[in-house]
């Protein structure tokens, strides 16, 4: 059997304040399935309640927009699989072998304090199943504790889109709280690109990281590799 990915996908499309948009970092989907495709495994994506995937309108700008984001924006099939995404609740997650999940400002707000995503995760990082989160997605990993009581991220190797990305992005006064911050309060042994919005991966054991949107092309190939 082909093995298979569940990845997850944010529902929420705005920040608290209602007039500012988010959802999910396209590009941190599409450039994950270009490289796992090529490799022959399967994915399966679902969002944290069911239904519209949001998109988020930077992702989709002229200076991010290459042509594996277009090709995807542009498949009719594609997009209406993610306005009718399934829920997390609507599949059996013990059928795949890794869970990815996804970036965009969005993850701040559902993927955080869910009591179901983060039994799910615990369940694949304590079966030896590959943990990947890029970006934003990371803020799954939070406040996730392992049955010894410990963080799940605690006292391991990781990365996230940090404060001073998200102060290039202007998007400080909007977000929730500080990922950064929060990771390394939670035991993280947290680090990042020397040059900020540039690839950094991390892999600790079966856990992999990527900080930022570019990120995602070096995450999937690890994850690749880990799968192998």
């Amino acid at each position: 059997m082909r093995k298979s990915i569940l990845i997850i996908v944010t529902n929420v499309k705005t920040y608290h304040d209602q007039n500012l948009k988010t959802g999910l970092w396209l590009g941190e989907l599409t450039h994950f399935l270009d490289i796992v495709h090529a490799n022959n495994y399967e994915t399966e994506i679902v969002s944290i309640s069911g239904g519209e995937v949001p998109i988020d309108p930077e992702s989709l700008k002229f200076f991010v927009m290459d042509k594996s984001i277009k090709k995807y924006f542009n498949d009719a099939n594609f997009m209406q699989k993610l306005q009718k995404a399934k829920a997390i609740t609507d599949v059996n997650h013990t059928n795949y072998d890794a869970i990815y999940l996804t970036g965009g400002h969005g993850t701040m707000y559902d993927f955080v304090n869910n009591p179901t995503l983060s039994n799910l995760i615990k369940d694949f990082y304590e079966n030896n199943k590959i943990v990947a989160a890029v970006c934003h997605g990371v803020c799954g990993l939070l406040d996730i504790k392992l049955t010894n009581g410990d963080y799940l991220i605690q006292d391991k190797k990781a990365t996230g889109f940090s404060w001073f990305e998200e102060t290039c992005a202007m998007r400080k006064n909007a977000v929730p709280f500080n990922l950064e911050e929060k990771m390394k309060e939670q035991g993280v042994l947290y680090s990042k690109a020397i040059i900020p919005l540039t690839a950094h991966v991390v892999v600790e054991g079966n856990l992999i990281t990527g900080q930022n949107p570019f990120s995602t092309k070096s995450l999937a190939k690890a994850v690749v590799n880990k799968m192998k």
